[in-house]
């Protein structure tokens, strides 16, 4: 079992459902509306959990009503939230429309994510005693650079998805080990990912390639499924990747792209993210297992 400790966001998402997003100016009527647990962070965390990983989770919540629920689900999921502070003020939250066709709008506000200014002692010991640190751009840079020198300090491996996408200083790159990107990403920071050990980049339905050490390159093609929403997709893919990095980058890949296709075919961030048996019956339909 890998040990996996996440230092992230976690969020309210406020999910409204429509049968086409509307234009600038707009307004249309929804179809129905959610209030799911997610940001990037929770999301990989819970995503590495069910599949299979043991997970810390380093990070904030706020002091208002969505507090105990953003708890809750974390721990229900066996994620440990011994690192997870509470800070004054509100939550952080995202707003998401989703279409007919399963594709989404997203606007996320930190709120308790942005106050994720520093590590204690504590939370730099848990980073050192995982296999693989997860982070993610929800919360400040300087955090994610702290953790992950950290990590690499005391060989953890690091693990970054760089999103929401920005330009990263040079030293940030530096202590990256594994790269999670998707096509448009993965464009925009070109240049910085190659010198990034390992770099996967998701596909969408065409499934995600990977780019190795040494010129070694590999693809696993796109899981059919019926999309309902995309919301948390990559998170899942991400974790998941995480949770069985061990057993090298083609099983990874594979388990991975099997996860982030079942995430589509639910409502919601948290709540879409597959046990690990859904993901292993697909696996073995397909052959891969």
């Amino acid at each position: 079992m890998a040990r996996i400790v996440v230092v992230g966001s976690i969020n309210m998402d406020l999910v409204t459902t429509v049968g086409r997003r509307p234009a600038a100016g707009e307004t249309v009527s929804g179809d129905g509306f959610a209030l799911v647990p997610g940001g990037k962070g929770s999301n990989q965390a819970i995503a590495a959990r069910r599949a299979g990983a043991e997970v810390e989770f380093v990070g904030a919540v706020g002091s208002d009503v969505f507090a105990d629920a953003l708890r809750k689900v974390l721990r229900e999921d066996g994620v440990g939230v011994a690192r997870l502070r509470e800070v004054d003020g509100p939550c952080g939250i995202a707003t998401i429309v989703v279409d007919a066709g399963g594709e989404n709008t997203i606007i996320v506000v930190a709120g308790a994510n942005g106050r994720m200014t520093e590590l204690s002692t504590a939370d730099l010991e848990t980073v050192a005693g995982a296999d693989v640190l997860l982070c993610q751009l929800e919360i400040p840079v300087p955090t994610v650079l702290a953790a992950a020198r950290h990590a690499r300090a005391n060989g953890t491996v690091v693990l970054l998805n760089p999103s929401p996408v920005r330009d990263l200083p040079d030293d940030v790159w530096a202590e990256v080990d594994i790269a999670v990107v998707n096509e448009g990403e993965a464009a925009r920071l070109e240049s910085a990912l190659r010198d990034v050990p390992h770099v996967v980049t998701t596909l969408g339905g065409a499934g995600a390639s990977y780019r190795g050490p040494g010129g070694l390159a590999l693809a696993h093609p796109g899981f059919p499924v019926r999309v309902v929403d995309t919301t948390g997709a990559g998170d899942t893919f991400t974790g998941a990747l995480a949770a069985h990095w061990h057993e090298g980058p083609a099983a990874a890949l594979a388990w991975a792209c099997a996860a982030g296709a079942l995430a589509t075919t639910k409502l919601g961030a948290s709540a879409s993210v597959p046990a690990a048996a859904e993901v292993e019956a697909v696996l073995a339909a397909a052959g891969a297992r």
